[in-house]
């Protein structure tokens, strides 16, 4: 698969899914729209609801859940009496409020992590750079468990077993009938990492082999003999929405926390990093036979690379 424009919006989601976390930014992005228009604070907003200008710029964002009663009385404060507005607010706030499949694993979700399962969930395209470890919609079980075991020491047999299981579940959008398209860029070190075994390794690089055959799926390989690149900060992920009004966000996950950057110029400038790291990659045919070579497999090319090959 060739890498399609980073403009490219085009495209709507098969079926145009209502999804929870899309319906919670185009809530909040009305509710900051409205409180604009009245000018008022995000201060005297949080005031009305008894709540902070922290909790106010959550929702505006996105980030979270709405209670009826909250935006009664902001629409209240914002001077808003049309019948059919409120009644169309209260009714997205419904949707937005849906329990999604994530839910039922709240014991094993961080609550910094739930915002993201949201938004790939609802994504149009997911464009990620990886530098120590495969992308989490690539992972087999056996390296997942690998990873988390490392990552949650103290936690249990069954703990780790159902971080695993929603590391599983989130793959399900890959081949789904409203699958984003995802391009991933993996620096060398996340392959040469022999996470869980050699095994374990083995069977991975395999995973990603088969992961590159989905027509919705791109991925590259950016090897040692680059030398230093942009990416060297740390592994991001940039997603988009088929809904212009939305913003791109940008995700970038640290040990105990994330943030969500979604102003234009924090994602422009991820998008441009991105963009000369996919220079710099392997081609997606040569990515495909590196892996294969990687993992020891008859026909694989040698694990080298020779220069640019753009």
């Amino acid at each position: 698969m060739n890498p399609a424009s980073d403009r490219d919006r085009d495209r709507p989601a098969a079926g145009g899914r209502p999804d929870a976390a899309i319906v919670r930014i185009r809530l909040g992005a009305q509710l900051r729209r409205l409180r604009e228009a009245a000018a008022v604070s995000p201060k005297d907003a949080a005031w009305q609801i008894r709540a902070s200008p922290s909790k106010i710029s959550r929702m505006e964002n996105g980030r979270i859940g709405f209670k009826e009663r909250d935006i009664l009385d902001l629409l209240a404060l914002y001077g808003i009496t049309d019948g059919d507005l409120i009644a169309g607010t209260l009714q997205l706030a419904a949707q937005a409020n849906a329990h999604p499949w994530w839910a039922k694993y709240g014991d094993a979700i961080p609550g910094w992590f739930e915002p993201y399962l949201g938004l790939e969930a609802a994504a149009q395209r997911i464009r990620t750079f990886d530098l120590q470890f495969v992308h989490g919609l690539f992972q087999t079980a056996d390296y997942a468990r690998a990873i988390t075991t490392v990552g949650l020491r103290q936690a249990s047999a069954r703990e780790i077993d159902r971080h695993v299981a929603v590391r599983m579940r989130r793959q399900a959008l890959l081949t789904g009938p409203d699958a984003p398209r995802v391009w991933s860029i993996l620096d060398e070190a996340a392959l040469r990492r022999p996470v869980g075994g050699l095994a374990v390794m083995r069977a991975q690089l395999r995973r990603l082999a088969e992961a590159a055959l989905l027509p919705n799926v791109t991925l590259q390989v950016l090897p040692f003999s680059i030398g230093e690149h942009d990416g060297a900060g740390g592994s991001f992920t940039v997603l988009r929405f088929t809904e212009p009004e939305i913003p791109d966000v940008v995700y970038i996950e640290q040990l105990t926390g994330a943030q969500y950057l979604d102003r234009r110029n924090h994602a422009d400038q991820y998008l441009d990093i991105l963009n000369r790291l996919s220079a710099m990659a392997l081609s997606p045919e040569r990515t495909t036979a590196f892996l294969a070579g990687l993992a020891g497999e008859p026909g694989g090319e040698p694990p080298r690379w020779e220069g640019p090959e753009h």
